[in-house]
């Protein structure tokens, strides 16, 4: 009885929380746990290997290799598919048969489960906070920070997809930074096209290291440089996101690839026309 009750609270629980998540718009939380596959390839793999068994937290368990639509992110049961199961490992729990480890995937500090979905999600319902697991450790392209939902996925897969092609490290890998996705694509095709020019200008070949370091010393640094000091940055704007825009302006309004006082100021005008004027200005 106690087994039956577990998992018919944990069905309740997850079906109020995804109506709640509906009522709020917001499925991205709830709707299902979080796809190894989609988080791995977002963020590019490079390797892995065995880390031993381990006791983690249950809380750090965000996701799935294989049943991404059967447990929701906390790994409530979505449906009554599994209940037999699902009733036979609470039992045993309750009864303090011996359970074998589940087996993860390590990406930073969050886990996806490879094996072993119901005995998290039995071990979650009865309170408990942490569980032995056997570990494997996957080593990415980007560093696996800020993932917290599958919105998270789309900025990664494009940053991923911009290094691969324009290879910044250290301070300019920091700098280089968006909030629209798309974004890093149009910097990556800037990059590349700034290193056309210089090489046809120089008559001589430069590897990708070469055009990211060059391209953010002698372009990206002077322009962010004069974008803050001619006052043309938005008070919320990352300083790649002003160098997009003011560079894209200037295109528009010279038709060409030079930068100085002059163009910034025209920058800096058309901005101003741009804006909507102020109440008090109406009145």
């Amino acid at each position: 009885m106690d087994a039956e009750s577990d998992f018919m609270r944990a069905r309740r629980h997850q079906v109020l929380s995804a109506l709640a998540a509906r009522l709020r718009n917001d499925h991205d939380d709830v709707a299902q746990s979080m796809s190894f596959d989609e988080v791995v390839e977002a963020l590019g793999r490079r390797g892995e290997h065995y880390a031993g068994t381990r006791v983690i937290p249950l809380d750090c368990i965000v996701g799935s290799v294989d049943k991404v639509r059967d447990f929701d992110r906390r790994f409530r049961p979505t449906s009554a598919r599994s209940r037999e199961r699902w009733e036979r490992l609470a039992r045993a729990s309750r009864t303090g048969e011996v359970i074998p480890p589940i087996e993860v995937y390590q990406v930073g500090d969050q886990y996806y489960v490879r094996d072993g979905h119901h005995r998290v999600s039995v071990a979650r319902s009865l309170g408990l906070k942490l569980i032995e697991a056997r570990v494997t450790v996957v080593d990415t392209f980007l560093r696996p920070v800020g993932v917290e939902g599958r919105s998270d996925l789309e900025l990664k897969h494009w940053r991923r997809l911009m290094l691969e092609r324009v290879p910044f490290t250290g301070e300019a890998r920091a700098a280089v930074a968006f909030d629209d996705p798309f974004d890093y694509g149009y910097l990556a095709e800037t990059v590349e096209a700034w290193a056309t020019r210089t090489m046809h200008a120089e008559g001589a070949y430069m590897d990708k290291a070469t055009m990211a370091s060059r391209w953010y010393a002698e372009e990206f640094r002077p322009v962010v440089d004069m974008i803050e000091e001619a006052g043309v940055r938005g008070p919320d704007e990352r300083p790649a996101a002003a160098y997009l825009r003011v560079a894209g302006e200037r295109y528009r309004l010279i038709r060409e690839h030079e930068w100085n006082a002059e163009v910034l100021e025209a920058v800096r005008k058309r901005r101003r026309k741009a804006q909507p004027p102020r109440p008090s200005d109406r009145s």
